[in-house]
């Protein structure tokens, strides 16, 4: 039989995000959401309470925890808000643990303690203006000269890049082309003010507007040969795990969104009335937070068994696109429903399910979309 009850200090973990979210992020983050406001204090109680040092090792500044922890830690948060919790999954799955699973022994003393630390956030620069999903259609080249790389080109759509307190962006790039004709896509960091490096101006988004997204630019970008992270030519297949991981961790915050809209909905229709009953007593709003409740649990299981396999070292890539694919859906179809139950007021961003509508979206499309986890969701089944 299948035990799900959390080890000790994973449900301690769990409860003091969650105290954390309800008292410190729940009465403020409204207002940042609505000024497209960056929340630097609430980043750095996170980092003072070692949120982003979660699965980091404790020689480089980290928590030493596993990559669950990191997972409990996202859906409580998003339960509140996603733009917060896309602040932490982004600086730890796609700033830190590149370096913390590929760096050089250098890199990691050189970067992983301030970012570990939460006083510095990393970015990882992938998706490109006419790329999208289709990694390997990355045009940012990268040529050696003098001991250096020269790196030209753009990305789109990157969290995290343009914070006062950004250290930097891991950029993948076309450094050559392989025996078999294919690109040799390799990745470089590029710390933050390096001459030639352009960030521009923040997204005007339809949701998680209380976090850092910006487009990229490179004109001549010089950084020393040794800013290669892992091997050359290894690139595409550290961002693959890179994303097969950061998947789980979507899968954890489109979970806790989704759980947020069954929060919100319960207590709502305890004090909503109409035609003269409290709106919870009609048997169609009781059939609809059933569903929403019964999304919830089957995504919670479904990143538990992904998160599972990756702890356990087992291949976990259908796992993690199933997990993600199931999440995502709930988390979108629960938003729906809680926006449909709260009525006029659920259109109103006074009102957290407005929040959630407007959030939910973006994770059936980052980290690829829900169609790139169908494909390879059938490809793990030996189709196509």
């Amino acid at each position: 039989m299948i035990d799900l009850t959390l080890p000790e200090e994973h449900e301690a973990l769990r409860k003091t995000v969650q105290e954390f979210a309800r008292e410190e992020v729940a009465p403020v983050i409204g207002d940042f959401y609505e000024r497209e406001e960056f929340p630097y204090g609430i980043v750095a109680k996170m980092g003072a309470m070692g949120l982003f040092g979660l699965p980091i090792a404790e020689e480089h500044g980290g928590m030493g925890g596993d990559y669950f922890a990191l997972c409990l830690a996202l859906e409580e948060l998003a339960r509140v808000d996603s733009s917060v919790a896309i602040t932490l999954e982004a600086g730890v799955s796609l700033g830190a643990m590149p370096l913390a699973r590929f760096g050089t022994d250098e890199q990691k003393q050189r970067w992983l303690p301030a970012l570990a630390a939460g006083e510095r956030l990393g970015a990882f620069g992938l998706t490109e203006p006419g790329g999208g999903s289709d990694a390997g259609a990355t045009r940012t080249t990268a040529r050696l000269d003098g001991g250096e790389w020269v790196i030209n080109g753009s990305k789109a759509f990157i969290t995290n890049s343009g914070t006062d307190i950004t250290s930097h962006v891991t950029v993948t790039a076309v450094t050559g082309v392989k025996a078999d004709g294919r690109k040799e896509i390799s990745t470089i960091i590029v710390p933050a003010g390096t001459p030639g490096f352009a960030v521009g101006k923040k997204y005007s988004k339809v949701g998680w507007n209380a976090s850092d997204t910006h487009e990229l630019a490179f004109d001549d970008v010089r950084v020393p040969e040794a800013n290669l992270l892992g091997a050359r030519g290894r690139g595409y297949a550290q961002f693959l795990s890179t994303l097969d991981e950061g998947r789980v961790a979507i899968a954890a915050l489109s979970v806790g969104l989704a759980q947020g809209c069954v929060d919100e909905s319960l207590k709502y229709v305890h004090e909503r009335e109409a035609f003269g009953r409290k709106i919870g007593e009609y048997q169609v709003i009781q059939f609809k937070i059933a569903d929403m409740e019964t999304r919830v649990h089957t995504a919670r299981l479904a990143y538990y068994a992904a998160a599972a396999k990756m702890l356990r070292g087992q291949p976990f890539k259908r796992e993690a696109a199933i997990a993600k694919l199931v999440a995502s859906n709930a988390a979108m179809d629960n938003s729906r429903d809680a926006t449909q139950i709260f009525g006029g007021y659920g259109f109103m961003n006074e009102f957290p399910v407005g929040r959630f509508y407007r959030d939910a979206k973006i994770l059936e499309i980052g980290e690829g979309t829900s169609e790139v986890q169908r494909m390879l969701i059938a490809r793990e089944l030996g189709l196509g």
